[in-house]
């Protein structure tokens, strides 16, 4: 139980080395030999781990994953109003990239949009899912009248996701000069206001 419990320690502290590197110098540049040097281990202790590089950043996309998925539950069980859900699911996509800021490079790397399709698979899918919980949330906006019923949830969900990933990577390549989830959440009352309907957009 003991050597399983360090080989799982072992192994959280290199895809944090992962994320780390990967913000300092660039997922394209990473390679295995960096994150041994960084943690003071050989690559082959590395290669103990993750048999392959693909693995480890799978294991870096899971990692991920399971941060967005917490941070959107906890949004949806503290905002139950949809307006309020709207709101704290964007916050909290933007607090999870401000607080792993190498997610917006990962998702332009080479690794993930041509070396490794599981990779690409794990984002594509929480993509995906991201929009489903806004649909949801703007679906009912629509049907209490405080939002247009046009464009769709749907299109409307993209727009938003859209202006989520628009705004981390002008915090990315401004060099991080703005706080990132009050900008989003500024841009996002902007864009709700051009769709509100007849009641308006509600907020806290």
């Amino acid at each position: 139980m003991a050597t399983r419990q360090r080989a799982a320690d072992r192994k959280a502290q290199i895809v944090g080395e992962v994320l780390r590197l990967a913000d300092e110098i660039g997922p394209d540049r990473l390679s295995t030999a960096d994150v041994a040097r960084a943690i003071g281990l050989s690559q082959p202790a590395i290669f103990r781990h993750f048999p392959t590089k693909g693995a480890l950043w799978l294991a870096v996309a899971e990692g991920i994953a399971e941060r967005l998925r917490e941070a959107w539950a906890g949004a949806e069980a503290e905002a139950v109003a949809p307006e309020a859900r709207l709101r704290a699911l964007i916050a909290a996509q933007l607090t999870v990239i401000s607080e792993t800021p190498a997610v917006p490079s990962i998702l332009f790397s080479r690794e993930l949009q041509v070396d490794n399709p599981a990779l690409r698979h794990v984002f594509r899918g929480l993509l995906g899912s991201f929009q489903s919980r806004l649909v949801a949330a703007i679906g009912e906006l629509q049907a209490a009248g405080s939002l247009r019923r046009e464009p769709s949830a749907e299109d409307v969900a993209v727009l938003l996701t859209s202006l989520v990933q628009g705004v981390a990577i002008r915090w990315t390549l401004g060099a991080r000069g703005f706080a990132l989830v009050d900008e989003g959440l500024r841009l996002l009352d902007v864009q709700l206001a051009l769709m509100h309907g007849e009641q308006g957009i509600l907020h806290d």
